[in-house]
């Protein structure tokens, strides 16, 4: 900035010479000669008058050049740089050399690549400023994981699995917490909020996380689709969601910094130690919490703490009385035989729903599948994989008519008919590896017994017990063809063998 008035104040003031003037103000001779010559130039007189300001001054003593600027303004147009910045931020693969390769074949007189990014750089920094956010006590909790993680060794073999960090800073005192995880999965999200509210002693307004999909399933700028079991969670601790916007980090810059701080405070501090048990390191990890939140602001007074417990503390909202059940949501389509299948085991739902798309809320005891919004139906969890839930009110009529005749039913109901009968269809259910095998053809037995008196059917089974042909078609053809009311002859008794030379009995292999 140039130091205009105040040289002109010491040369007609206090009647200094020019080095003087210039030894004073810290600039040459020669800007103290330039200086004087433009002020005569102007036509002005010393003392000023008071209502001038710095910049009418600067304009008066140094004029622009229009010629100059109009001449450059009509020989190098310039870019479009509102279109470059969409460019560049729509397409990841775009570059400013492309850009400025395509500004230069559509204006071939204009900026140099270098001065290209230059102007692009001054364009940007004009427009990228920064809302400076205030934040009430209780109003925000801003969520995220670290990106280093930490290593936990098992005792046995030896084996290194790598533990997420949790980071959770409030708004306005930034009280910290922090915690580690072994996944970053939908169970260690919601229960490191749960975790958090009760270290806090409290819930904030809202929750202010990144665009995972453990929080987020849809991002959006605008309408962000949360994830149903973290919305259910949020419910019911009464706080909102407030997601950030995607790549817009400044969003979230209070556990941006908070997770920079827990990486050089707890993760850096613990480098050295070895830790066997996730409970070993989140020991570790709460005491030096406990310190970070104790450490004294550099350019403030008071701690972490210290603003927490005085004013943070008190404007948050109570716990509600029951902790969190954790629920896990998905979608699943119901297979033709109306069950859906969830972790390896099947769970029933009305029949009228086949090959449609419902969602299921798990959680450690219990199965709830919704259509709609509405519950169609709940089953207890099955702990043992392969294994069907099944409801008989899910069935149609058909096939619980068709479940209604277990094999003793069966056989129950040939013994009303007479013994050939219940004899033929137990021979049935006996012939095959499985019971349930012989269901169809004792059904149709049955309903043969509809159609046709006990006698008849007593008749033909005995007919078809004395021939071999114990089958419902053999059956069926017997009463159709009316056999069973012809006389039964017994199979007759082969002759004996006669004698031959070419016979050689039993006495031969004696």
């Amino acid at each position: 900035m140039r130091k205009t008035r105040e040289v002109l104040r010491l040369y007609f003031d206090l009647k200094l010479g020019q080095r003087q003037v210039a030894r004073s103000a810290n600039v040459s001779q020669s800007t103290v000669h330039d200086y004087l010559e433009r002020f005569t130039a102007a036509g002005l007189s010393w003392p000023l008058p008071a209502e001038m300001p710095e910049s009418e001054l600067e304009a008066r003593l140094f004029p622009a050049d229009p010629g100059k600027g109009a001449r450059r303004k009509a020989e190098r147009p310039l870019p479009d740089f509102a279109h470059i910045h969409e460019e560049l931020q729509g397409h990841k693969h775009t570059t400013r050399q492309l850009l400025w390769e395509e500004y230069r074949a559509a204006q071939p007189g204009g900026y140099t690549y270098g001065r290209f990014c230059f102007l692009y750089q001054h364009w940007k920094q004009q427009r990228d400023v920064v809302l400076r956010q205030e934040h009430r006590p209780g109003e925000k909790l801003f969520v995220d994981w670290a990106g280093t993680t930490i290593p936990i060794y098992d005792p046995q073999t030896g084996e290194v699995r790598q533990a997420s960090l949790f980071v959770a800073v409030l708004g306005a005192s930034n009280y910290t917490y922090a915690e580690a995880s072994e996944n970053q999965q939908m169970v260690a999200w919601i229960g490191a909020h749960v975790r958090t509210f009760e270290f806090l002693g409290g819930c904030p307004e809202l929750v202010v996380p990144d665009n995972t999909k453990t929080g987020v399933a849809k991002p959006c700028r605008y309408e962000p689709d949360l994830n149903p079991t973290y919305q259910e969670m949020a419910a019911h601790y009464g706080v909102g969601v407030l997601p950030a916007r995607p790549r817009k980090p400044r969003d979230k810059a209070k556990v941006e910094v908070g997770v920079q701080i827990a990486e050089r405070w707890i993760i850096a501090a613990l480098r050295h130690r070895k830790f066997f048990s996730l409970g070993e390191l989140n020991l570790a990890i709460r005491e030096l919490l406990e310190k970070l939140n104790q450490r004294p602001f550099k350019k403030r007074e008071g701690s972490r703490q210290s603003l927490f417990l005085e004013g943070e503390q008190q404007t948050l909202k109570s716990l509600p009385t029951e902790r969190f059940d954790l629920s896990e949501w998905s979608k699943a389509t119901v297979n033709i035989d109306y069950h859906i299948q969830f972790e390896r085991s099947f769970y029933s739902v009305p029949y009228s729903l086949a090959r449609q798309t419902v969602e299921v809320r798990a959680t450690p005891t219990t199965i709830e599948i919704f259509h709609k919004g509405q519950r169609v139906a709940s089953h207890l969890r099955a702990r043992k994989s392969y294994t069907a839930m099944t409801n008989p009110e899910h069935r149609p009529a058909s096939h619980r008519a068709h479940l209604d005749w277990p094999p003793s039913r069966m056989i129950q109901w040939a013994g009303t008919v007479g013994p050939r009968t219940a004899e033929m269809v137990e021979k049935i259910l006996e012939a095959f590896p499985h019971p349930e095998m012989g269901y169809r053809s004792c059904l149709g037995i049955i309903r043969l017994g509809q159609r046709y008196p006990a006698t008849r059917m007593e008749a033909a089974a005995e007919r078809a017990l004395l021939t071999g042909a114990v089958s419902y078609k053999s059956l069926e053809s017997i009463l159709r063809r009316h056999l069973d009311q012809q006389p039964l002859n017994p199979p007759a008794t082969p002759p004996p063998l006669s004698g031959h030379d070419n016979i050689r009995g039993a006495a031969y292999f004696e």
